[in-house]
């Protein structure tokens, strides 16, 4: 029977590691968005619920058939949608490696590897990104649960301070707390706040510049019942809010400051363009995503939070069958008891790229970027935006012709970007992020968008 086990398993990774050669090999010359015929394909998984079993072979094959001709191919070099990143190689085997490994991340004692791995890999990040060291780094699926992870921290240590007790009294009797954030913050941030309890008669909301910073004489007076919610990289313009300006007012009256820095704290990365984010280090607690711009597979966020006693008291999970000697194992600094240890892959990717791997895998996008831009101005379009890091807003004079050229890009499936809507207007969002991106991608992409619009205008004759 044991070896019976032992070869099923086996057979099984033979199988899923051909299956993936092949798709790894192929999805660059993969449509970026599946046909209608892929789309269609996808009904062969939909049938009763099976009475009996299927072959494990047989079961890969069909996710390989059926399932990979109807991926988005987010790994390739010319998906410019959602501001994500593709899998660096190491990245890649690391997350093959861990779900072989499938490793229970809660303590050292559920997983010594898991464990390690995770606190070298957040030290590395807090040296990457240039913040404090004493801050805790904890994994998270994505910046939604960062941001639940240290806005609860915030809470706790503003009415720790007001000498309320949170933990015994609970909500309904609580003191008022306020949030101020930016009018163009993240839906994300908007709601962790709902998760946590917040209404939006708490919600002070900062009006913006033409480029999604907060206006600084806009600012509410602070006071020690606030926290102040500021965002490195709009995800429309990739601008800042003015650190330097506002975290030590904030700090002075009080304040806890939380920092939505999915991808704009990346380029902390970079010394080219660190100077968009200098102040940043002062505020108590980060959100920032590694499956963005460090490019480890999907499902990897981290919380960085300067004050980690409170972040414990918050999070803290005791059991008899799971006690431990260490007081900041993962259990009881995080919201997640069943975690997987995706910090593996950030461990890989750093150890792969080093600093200035990162460094340059950072500057290269927003070069491609820029050269997007200067593109897409010679075939008519306007810029909305300052091109300051990954992200381009931009429009045509004829909306019409914008929208058709946008269902005739997506699809072409050479690219892939979407619409949004920018300071009122109509417009088209194209997010570089991928290690995989070259300038070829770039000038085929171009090169897709200017076909669709001579085939609009022919089609016009």
């Amino acid at each position: 029977m044991k070896d019976l086990i032992r070869d099923a398993s086996l057979s099984a990774v033979k199988v899923a590691n051909k299956i993936a050669y092949r798709y790894v090999s192929e999805v660059r010359n993969q449509r970026v968005f599946p046909d209608a015929d892929a789309l269609a394909g996808l009904q062969h998984f939909d049938k009763p619920l099976p009475i009996t079993g299927t072959d494990c072979q047989q079961v890969l094959e069909q996710l390989h058939t059926y399932g990979s001709p109807a991926t988005v191919a987010t790994t390739g070099g010319r998906y410019f949608g959602l501001v994500v990143g593709g899998s660096t190689p190491a990245a890649l085997g690391a997350n093959i490696i861990t779900s072989a490994w499938d490793q229970i991340a809660l303590m050292e004692s559920s997983s010594p590897v898991a464990n390690q791995l995770e606190k070298i890999a957040g030290r590395w990040v807090l040296a990457l990104l240039n913040l404090p060291s004493e801050a805790f780094v904890g994994f998270v699926t994505g910046t939604t649960m960062a941001h639940v992870s240290a806005l609860a921290a915030a809470r706790h240590y503003l009415y720790q301070k007001q000498g309320y007790d949170l933990a015994e009294q609970g909500l309904y009797n609580a003191p008022e707390l306020k949030v101020v954030l930016s009018e163009e913050a993240h839906i994300s941030v908007l709601k962790a706040l709902r998760l946590l309890g917040f209404g939006r008669s708490q919600f002070i909301f900062v009006p913006c510049d033409d480029q999604g910073r907060m206006i600084e004489s806009a600012v509410p007076d602070f006071s020690d019942n606030m926290i102040l919610v500021l965002q490195a990289g709009n995800v429309n313009s990739g601008s800042s809010d003015n650190f330097h300006a506002l975290i030590p007012k904030a700090k002075k009256a009080g304040c806890w400051v939380h920092v939505d820095g999915a991808f704009g704290l990346w380029a902390r990365a970079s010394k080219e363009k660190s100077a968009l984010v200098e102040g940043v280090e002062a505020a108590d607690s980060w959100a920032v995503d590694a499956h963005k711009w460090l490019n480890t597979p999907y499902d990897c966020g981290m919380c960085i939070v300067r004050h980690k006693q409170t972040l414990r008291e918050v999070m803290t999970t005791s059991a008899a069958y799971v006690e431990t000697q260490d007081m900041w194992q993962a259990k009881d600094m995080l919201p997640e008891f069943s975690r997987r240890a995706r910090a593996v892959e950030v461990w890989a990717a750093i150890a792969e790229l080093g600093s200035q791997g990162i460094e340059a895998l950072v500057d290269r996008c927003c070069l491609y970027t820029r050269m997007l831009a200067k593109g897409l101005v010679s075939l008519g379009f306007v810029i909305l935006n300052d091109i300051v890091l990954n992200q381009l807003v931009a429009c045509l004079p004829d909306i019409a012709m914008q929208r058709a050229m946008l269902q005739k890009v997506q699809q072409s499936g050479e690219c892939w970007f979407g619409q949004t809507t920018w300071q009122g207007r109509e417009a088209i969002r194209l997010s570089v992020s991928s290690w995989a991106t070259t300038e070829d991608d770039i000038q085929r992409s171009l090169e897709a968008i200017a076909a669709a619009i001579d085939e609009i205008k022919q089609q016009a004759i």
